[in-house]
């Protein structure tokens, strides 16, 4: 085999392995296609969603609307679903901080970051629900029902 065809080679089963991978994490082609050539990684998130921005990319000082900023991406893990992004990460997508999120103490007060439940088994259904039985408190007096006259 030639040096160009063992190097062809090479880059074909990287590019065969990374497809594989963000399939499996439910990227478009498209999306996979940046994130291999010009997507520079910039960290993961504690349910390994991956972020990148574009490499050598040079914004715009003033003006320029969305051009005028760094373009920022996400990879889910798993199913792509944007309640998965934690709110750090939400700000750093949408531009609302320069500086990805670092690792910081977590106060005893808050509660980890949980993804949208609805339409799963998890999901929150109030007193009532016909999910959840379909049995309400009987009105308590104070409610008198509307009756044409």
């Amino acid at each position: 085999m030639t040096m160009t065809g063992a190097l062809f080679t090479a880059g074909r089963r990287q590019c065969d392995k990374t497809a594989r991978e963000e399939e499996d994490m439910g990227a478009t082609l498209g999306t996979r296609l940046l994130t291999w050539l010009r997507g520079a990684p910039v960290g993961t998130d504690a349910y390994g969603n991956r972020y990148y921005r574009l490499k050598g990319d040079k914004p715009a000082r003033h003006g320029g609307g969305r051009f005028g900023r760094d373009r920022r991406w996400v990879i889910y893990n798993g199913e792509p679903e944007g309640s998965k992004v934690p709110p750090e990460w939400h700000a750093w997508l949408h531009h609302m901080v320069d500086e990805p999120p670092q690792p910081r103490q977590r106060y005893p007060w808050e509660k980890d970051h949980q993804p949208n439940m609805t339409g799963t088994p998890q999901a929150y259904h109030p007193p009532g629900s016909v999910l959840r039985g379909g049995h309400r408190d009987r009105a308590t007096g104070d409610y008198e029902p509307w009756s044409p006259e």
